[in-house]
């Protein structure tokens, strides 16, 4: 892991004008797709704020900011969470992933890939939000049922493509898979018969 520093504030409080009073700084420590951040931030920043303000991380998309739309919608220790809900102090010795995390480099991970190849996205302003809501489930279940793709998507809305295309980019991700891994098994069994293991 590296540490990368990010200009942070001097000052340990903060005037706020609109308030008439001064704001106490908290220093956040938090790991971003790998990276760790230290930063002094006001109690009341959001998580979304943090990302994509102070870290220029902007794949994560602010789009209702009271958490019912999912564009904002990143890993946090796993989970998928709405990081305009999130105070930034709330994520403080967390782990979060952003979709600029999804990938190393420039090629496309499956799902991305899944997600072109079905044309799951339009504009795309909704569609890290998908990506992230999709990781976590992947993750916690490797081959989801429709149904179950379905209610991960149910706090994301896309007004451009409906969500057939998503839900059809998501399970061809677990077709592939499970048609890779017969592959592999039946290639290791013939291996095997050639040597006779």
């Amino acid at each position: 892991m590296t540490i990368e520093s990010v200009e942070a504030p001097e000052q340990a409080v903060a005037p706020d004008p609109a308030l008439g009073v001064v704001v106490e700084e908290l220093t956040v420590r938090l790991t971003v797709n790998g990276v760790e951040h230290e930063q002094r931030v006001e109690p009341r920043l959001s998580l979304a704020d943090l990302l994509r303000d102070r870290l220029r991380l902007t794949g994560t998309k602010l789009g209702c900011e009271h958490g019912m739309c999912g564009a904002c919608t990143v890993l946090l220790d796993g989970a998928a969470v709405r990081s305009c809900l999130v105070l930034a102090v709330q994520a403080d010795s967390h782990e979060v992933r952003t979709v600029e995390g999804l990938t190393t480099g420039t090629d496309l991970n499956g799902l991305q890939a899944s997600f072109r190849e079905h044309h799951a996205l339009q504009c795309g302003f909704c569609t890290s939000g998908f990506l992230m809501s999709a990781t976590a489930l992947l993750e916690q279940h490797p081959s989801p049922e429709e149904a179950q793709v379905r209610e991960a998507f149910g706090g994301n809305l896309c007004r451009c493509t409906g969500y057939a295309t998503i839900v059809d980019a998501v399970l061809d991700v677990t077709h592939r898979a499970a048609h890779d891994a017969a592959h592999d098994g039946a290639a290791a069994r013939a291996a095997a018969e050639r040597t006779g293991s």
